[in-house]
């Protein structure tokens, strides 16, 4: 064998590592061009998932915001019942604790017959308060 022969069958085994070098580049970058699609495949489905999330979550505080505005609004309604009920209930009281409205609670009792002493329990008054109303009358 001669020099040149030595030089081609040298030069032919550097071209086939070399052959053989570019095949595995070009695997590893389809390999790598693949793990690139699947990234970004996964990075737009995260931001779909972002989105929808951001979505529920607008949604959420909207409805939050809504309930908080319904219960303030509910509130001063209750307040203003409570100060209307209380209102009545002074009134009542007066009503009640007149002497007018015990006579006549009284004498109607009397008349549709009811005793003394239930009269005396119902009302709070003493026997002898109750007989003189009655006498009275």
């Amino acid at each position: 064998m001669t020099f040149f022969q030595w030089i081609i069958i040298v030069i032919s085994g550097i071209e086939i590592i070399l052959l053989v070098l570019v095949f595995i580049f070009f695997y590893r970058l389809r390999k790598s061009e693949k793990l690139l699609a699947d990234l970004k495949n996964n990075q737009k489905s995260f931001l779909e998932k972002l989105e929808f999330n951001a979505q529920l979550e607008k949604e959420l505080v909207s409805t939050f915001e809504k309930r908080q505005k319904e219960l303030i609004n509910l509130e001063s309604k209750m307040d203003q019942r409570v100060r209307e009920l209380t209102r009545l209930i002074r009134q009542a009281d007066k009503y009640t604790k007149s002497p007018d409205f015990m006579k006549n609670v009284i004498v109607s009792g009397y008349r549709n017959g009811r005793s003394i002493d239930e009269l005396v329990k119902s009302t709070g008054l003493s026997r002898d308060e109750i007989e003189l109303i009655i006498d009275g009358h």
